[in-house]
């Protein structure tokens, strides 16, 4: 008597089914979350390291204007020299976010490193002279404001063997402040991270 076998494809779904047993789904708390650390870098990660930078600068004074205004801020290139693709945003707009809030600090999305982060400051000016538009809602020239300050950094991996299971992973968050008008950096700041885990680990 023959023995039918099981088709590929139910051995692979039953597959499927199986490895995803166990596995539950869940919210986190992303004020209070309980989660074990990773060799990786995390938000949790992110959270630390824009936070002491914010604390840092604010207190030390860097930012702030004798007359009381503003600071206007344009973001500079910001390197990922990790093994890691991650989004430097993810530090970057919880700084912007919070130097905002502080009312010492505009940031300009008119100009960046790598061009204008909001093109639609130059686009709105190609309106001047189309009769579709009324002029006297145009923008004029002259009105844009130009930075004083710039935010540069670099975030920097480096991995440490401690024995043949373990080994080390140090991130290093650094950032700096310019005076954009003498070239000068007036505020400089670094936030260590610091993993140690299995050797194992792709990072």
């Amino acid at each position: 008597m023959k023995t039918s076998l099981p088709s590929l494809g139910l051995i692979l779904t039953l597959a499927l089914l199986l490895s995803g047993c166990g596995v539950k789904t869940e919210n986190i708390d992303m004020a209070n979350d309980k989660g074990g650390a990773v060799m990786g870098l995390d938000y949790r990660d992110f959270e630390i390291a824009a936070t002491e930078a914010v604390q840092d600068i604010l207190s030390s004074g860097a930012v702030a204007k004798q007359d009381g205004s503003r600071s206007i801020l344009a973001i500079s290139r910001i390197t990922n020299d990790t093994m890691q693709h991650i989004d430097t945003d993810q530090l970057i707009k919880k700084i912007r976010v919070e130097l905002l809030r502080s009312g010492k600090v505009y940031v300009t999305t008119a100009v960046t490193a790598g061009g204008p982060e909001d093109h639609m400051s130059f686009q709105a000016r190609q309106l001047r002279h189309d009769d579709e538009f009324k002029q006297d809602t145009v923008q004029g020239k002259g009105e844009l404001v130009a930075p004083d300050l710039s935010l540069s950094g670099k975030i920097i991996q480096r991995n440490v063997r401690m024995t043949k299971k373990v080994q080390q992973v140090e991130y290093y968050f650094q950032l700096t402040i310019t005076d954009i008008k003498r070239g000068l950096a007036i505020w400089e700041g670094e936030t260590l991270v610091g993993k140690r885990g299995s050797a194992k680990s792709a990072w």
